[in-house]
This record gives structure tokens, C-alpha cells and sequence, in this order.
């Protein structure tokens, strides 16, 4: 299952539209305020690399007021 840690940036003033917009998707299982060059870090889980791949294109990057999103995909050793 695989498994991403997504940073965003957002627009001034629209954090919490942002944070309460990924706290209500079914695939974001933890979700933290931020401070310093990033205002938000959620790990999201998804069945194949398919519906991740939706998830940030379709769901995730389409949020009003997310301004940049970096993607860190965890990997097993």
C-alpha cells in the first residue's frame, strides 16, 4: 500500500480552508499544522501508486487556496 508525506504551501489567510478540506478526505491519515516554509504536512495512504497519483492531481492539488505541494513517497528497506 503506498504510503506519501505531502507538504503544502498555501494561499495567505486560507490554512484552515486547506486543513479542514484534507481532513475530510477518507485517505489522509494524519494531518499537522506547520510552521516555517510549509503550513501543513499530510500522510496519505492509497491502494496502488494509481490512485495516489489521483489523489494529488485530482484531489488533493485542485483544494482552493493550496498554492505548492511537495511529495515525499516512503519506501520499505
Amino acid at each position: 500500500m503506498p504510503e506519501a508525506f505531502i507538504l503544502f504551501k498555501t494561499q495567505p489567510s486560507h490554512e484552515r480552508e486547506v486543513y479542514f478540506a484534507l481532513d475530510n478526505h477518507s485517505n489522509v491519515a494524519e494531518l499537522h499544522v506547520l510552521y516555517g516554509e510549509y503550513d501543513l504536512v499530510a500522510r496519505v495512504t492509497a491502494k496502488d501508486s494509481k490512485e495516489l497519483t489521483s489523489y494529488l492531481m485530482q484531489d488533493f492539488r485542485q483544494i482552493d487556496g493550496v498554492r505548492d505541494t511537495q511529495t515525499l513517497i516512503a519506501v520499505d528497506y
